[in-house]
């Protein structure tokens, strides 16, 4: 919300007590209006404005509590006239429903803008989704075709992952690597050796993320591995040929279960979430 678009509603609420004393100006009345019909245009800023507003929600709460009790009073106290009122009570309640209803995401504020901030560094490998907290590498930039091996881009930018993934902010969410690939079956002989299915080939891809994320310095404690296979496509694969959006790898990062303790170096944890967060 916009500093001018705050100003503009409260100085227009706290405003009220001047109408106090006899009859309401017409011409205060017809500015009165004409605010009010402002108000509906400033909510439909709300959306684009919301990184603005999370540092001043509470004092929105406040201010919009404070400004509603203050209407009730001057309704009774000074007989506003009781339609307008019932009107600018309901846009109050309105834009209060709207505020608090704002979706801010699973993550920190500074940690998703850091993710945002790597993706950005590497459009055509990284993507990242701030309402699911999850950083999506496409498979064909991080892996030679066929293969678990990852590239040397992808490795640079796993490495830089690992920092964000070490800071104290993110020390508290586990990184949760899950493996997808597209439906053409493995044919070469010398990738099903290694691979056998696409579901080996997305777990094995999914630990080769995990294992260069712990070369780096992530704890093993926090992270868990998962290969789907063909099974979870984000796109339906054409008849020939796999769509690559389905070649992926994705990480999501989930709060630490308050279960999980440490025994011979093992985590353990009573309360542990074994399904992935996945639409």
């Amino acid at each position: 919300m916009r500093r001018s678009a705050k100003f503009t509603t409260f100085s227009l609420l706290l405003s009220l007590p001047l109408l106090a004393g006899g009859c309401v100006q017409q011409e205060k009345y017809d500015a009165l209006l004409m605010s009010n019909r402002s108000l509906q245009e400033q909510n439909v800023a709300l959306g684009a404005e919301r990184d603005e507003s999370r540092a001043s929600l509470d004092t929105v709460r406040g201010q919009l509590g404070k400004a509603s009790a203050e209407l009730n009073a001057l309704k009774n106290k000074y007989n506003i006239v009781d339609a307008d009122l019932q009107r600018m009570l309901a846009e109050t309640d309105d834009m209060m429903k709207r505020v608090g209803n704002l979706d801010f995401g699973p993550l920190p504020e500074n940690l998703s803008r850091d993710l945002e901030a790597l993706a950005a560094q590497h459009p055509d490998m990284l993507s990242f989704d701030a309402k699911k907290g999850m950083l999506r590498f496409a498979s064909d930039f991080t892996f030679p075709s066929g293969s678990a091996d990852l590239t040397s881009s992808a490795s640079s930018s796993l490495n830089k992952l690992a920092s964000i993934l070490n800071s104290p902010t993110a020390s508290k969410f586990e990184t949760r690597i899950v493996g997808h690939t597209d439906n053409v079956p493995i044919s070469q002989p010398g990738t099903r050796a290694k691979h056998p299915t696409n579901w080996h080939l997305s777990a094995h891809r999914s630990i080769s993320v995990a294992s260069s994320l712990m070369s780096s310095g992530v704890s093993p404690t926090r992270v868990t591995v998962a290969g789907c296979g063909e099974y979870r496509p984000v796109v339906t694969n054409p008849a020939k040929g796999g769509a690559k959006e389905n070649r992926r790898v994705e990480i999501f990062l989930l709060p630490m279960p308050e279960a999980t303790t440490m025994t011979a170096g093992v985590p353990t944890s009573s309360s542990m979430d074994d399904g992935e967060p996945m639409k």
